[in-house]
Order: structure tokens, then C-alpha cells, then sequence
């Protein structure tokens, strides 16, 4: 089998040297631009631009767990996997984050990535608790048989005293 190699950092999801990053997303069934930008999906849009969230809503519903792959916009990045990590009450669920690590890497070998960056999924809007979330995150992945660098991004906001 496989081993994937796996690290958790603190910092911005968009500041990772990968090929790839997933972005935690809802159901596509509401249309994007009614949703207020948020978390990931909010820093994409203002930094990457709509054109990811305009392709992904020519995809369609998306089953809870399931990933949709569109290109990054205005990003360095190859692509984005929005995965719907949230069922319709706008909660995760243990469910939803494992079908969602499970198909963004699925996804990701598909597309030939071997570098990809996951957020907490669902610890956001979805409520779920973050070390719990962590540790479904990192045992999916590691049954993945992903060959290839996963980095899991606990968002850390830069301060100025951070920066200076």
C-alpha cells in the first residue's frame, strides 16, 4: 500500500506550495453568488476571483462528501477540489468529512496532482469541533493509499506583531 505523507501546519490555506487545495464547500445548491463569502471560499473569491465559484456551479448538486474539481482563477495554483463537506442543515457531520477526504484525493490522483492542501473541514460554518475534525481528517487520509504530500492548514490569522 501506498503511504501518504501527511502534515498539519497553522497559517493560510492560499500560501501553501501545492499543486492543488481543497476547499471546504455546501451542497451547490444554493447559488454561489447569494452565499456571503466566508472562511476559504470568502479568501478565494477575493484573492482568486469568481471564476472557480462560476465553474462550480455548472456542476451541479453535489452528494454530500462528493468533489467537484474547477481551475484556481486568479490563485498559483493548478486547480481547486470544492468538496461539499456540509449536509443541508449546514452541518458536518463525521460522515461528510470522511467522504470528503476521501474524494478530494480520489479527485486529486485522478487529475495526477501529488501535492494538495486541505482546511478543517466543516470546522467552520459546519460547527464541527477541530481536533476531532483533525483526527478524521488525518485517519482518512492515511487509508487513502494517496501517493503523494497532504498538508492539513489549521488557519492561523498573521497579526502584526506576528509579522513584525
Amino acid at each position: 500500500m501506498v503511504e501518504t505523507t501527511i502534515r498539519v501546519v497553522e497559517g493560510d490555506l492560499l500560501a501553501q506550495p501545492v499543486a492543488v487545495i481543497v476547499n471546504a464547500w455546501n451542497r451547490n445548491i444554493i447559488p454561489w453568488w447569494l452565499l456571503l463569502p466566508q472562511g476559504v471560499s470568502g479568501a478565494i473569491k477575493r484573492r482568486g476571483g469568481y471564476a472557480p465559484f462560476r465553474e462550480l456551479a455548472r456542476h451541479g448538486a453535489i452528494p454530500l462528501g462528493g468533489a467537484a474539481h474547477t481551475t484556481a482563477g486568479r490563485l498559483p495554483f493548478r486547480g481547486i477540489i470544492h468538496v461539499a463537506g456540509i449536509n443541508m442543515f449546514w452541518f458536518a457531520t463525521e460522515k461528510s468529512i470522511r467522504l470528503s477526504v476521501r474524494s478530494a484525493l480520489k479527485l486529486a490522483a485522478e487529475k495526477g496532482y501529488h501535492t494538495i492542501a486541505f482546511p478543517l473541514i466543516g470546522a467552520g460554518t459546519g460547527g464541527a469541533e477541530r481536533e476531532k475534525t483533525l483526527a478524521l481528517m488525518r485517519a482518512e487520509m492515511s487509508e487513502s493509499g494517496f501517493a503523494g504530500e497532504v498538508i492539513i492548514v489549521v488557519f492561523k490569522r498573521q497579526t502584526d506583531d506576528a509579522a513584525s
